[in-house]
């Protein structure tokens, strides 16, 4: 896939021109509307901060959260725009419109160097359109906020999975380029897909295993070994014939899991003990059962220590390590040891020469919340379903645009 980077389009020259920059800034926000986890924040900055050093006239896209296609003032991107003023070191304009009057008088007031956030990008019903026109209606008012000449650089690379105004539809308005962050991710996921060096581990988490089934089927035939845990795992023990409880179970899943298992013995590892408590509350007290001894009543809510050992033996002679979706709830600390403990056998096997990549979402802001250093992995990826997809082999529309 040949595509045009920033450094293309550096090389052109931008001081004075117009460019709109698709970032991912979907960050957490808490009850208060404070940002919980600034990373895909900090993860935009360095593409801006080469537009804006070279002089351009930066105009920033951007959603937060799922608006029902209309004005939501708890998802307005105003913390974002604090928070990137900070970031940057200079003063970034919220417009208080996506494509409006606003917006247009901002972008035509910009001088060299200047950086403008349009207002949460889905607040326009458009943007997330399956109306081929109407989503094009909306990009062509995204291009006219950086004229003639402008430019559209695609550095949001959780969103390039979707088919939306702002990440494919203006890219085939104005002359188009990865930025930093989109180029980074696909160089780290062909070399997950293409070469592996020798064992290549997957460690998969979170809740439901038909969010995993087609990276599951695409990698066992590739990894070496690929770890369940995570809410998913119950519903492979309970494939098993196993009981568990009051576990979160996909049982329309059950089937396809005892096909797996016996597709792929060779490859796929369930823990062997869990983390068990009566509720789903962080004051819930934990108990250790077997993973074949999970009492009725009970439901698991992370990964035991066996677990953590035989997956961090497992861990510790890989050579490729792709880990998506946390082992257990590591929000509640009583139950986050199973997620640090795997972390840190990836970091371990890291700093032993380990190609490690963090398949983003639930995955880096478990890292970050349990405060293990962001370098003891080779990449933390910022877009989980967008990297999911591509390592199935699925077609991104906003990645196959740039290459047209």
């Amino acid at each position: 896939m040949s595509i045009q980077t920033l450094d293309d389009l550096l090389a052109q020259g931008v001081s004075g021109r117009g460019v709109l920059v698709r970032s991912d800034l979907n960050v957490p926000l808490d009850d208060d509307g404070a940002i919980t986890d600034p990373g895909r924040i900090s993860a935009s900055v360095p593409t801006l901060k080469a537009l804006v050093d070279a002089g351009a006239k930066v105009v920033v896209t951007a959603h937060l959260g799922r608006p029902k296609g209309g004005l939501d003032p708890k998802l307005s991107l105003a913390p974002v725009a604090a928070a990137l003023s900070e970031q940057l070191g200079q003063h970034v304009q919220l417009a208080g419109d996506v494509v409006g009057s606003d917006a247009l008088a901002r972008a035509e007031g910009l001088t060299d160097g200047d950086v403008l956030l349009l207002e949460n990008i889905r607040f326009d019903p458009r943007e997330t359109s399956k109306d081929d026109a109407e989503r094009l209606a909306m990009a062509r008012q995204l291009a006219e906020l950086v004229g003639d000449d402008g430019a559209f650089v695609s550095d949001g690379f959780g969103v390039v999975h979707r088919k939306q105004a702002s990440v494919y539809d203006v890219a085939t308005l104005l002359p188009h380029y990865a930025g930093t962050l989109v180029a980074d991710e696909v160089k780290v996921l062909e070399r997950l897909t293409s070469s592996t060096e020798r064992p290549y581990a997957v460690v998969l988490g979170g809740s439901k295993v038909s969010d995993k089934l087609g990276v599951i089927e695409k990698l066992a035939t590739k990894a070496d070994s690929i770890v369940i845990g995570g809410g998913m795992c119950f519903t492979f023990l309970a494939a098993q014939g196993l009981s568990v409880g009051t576990s979160l179970l996909e049982s329309e899943m059950v089937d396809t899991c005892r096909r797996l298992l016996d597709t792929y013995a060779d490859v796929l590892r369930l823990p062997v003990d869990i983390v068990v408590a009566d509720k789903f509350a962080p004051d819930a007290t934990p108990d250790v059962v077997a993973a074949d001894a999970i009492p009725e009543g009970k439901m698991g809510l992370d990964i035991g220590p066996g677990s953590v050992q035989r997956f961090t033996t497992l861990l510790s002679n890989a050579k490729t390590i792709f880990w998506n979706g946390p082992m257990g709830v590591f929000e509640f600390p009583a139950f986050a040891a199973g997620t640090n403990g795997v972390a840190e056998a990836i970091a371990a096997a890291t700093t032993k020469g380990a190609f490690s990549v963090v398949g983003g979402g639930d995955s880096a802001a478990a890292v970050r919340a349990l405060g293990l250093p962001e370098d003891g992995f080779s990449h933390i990826s910022t877009g989980g379903g967008a990297s999911l997809e591509y390592l199935e082999g699925k077609a991104l529309p906003g990645l196959e645009v740039l290459s047209s």
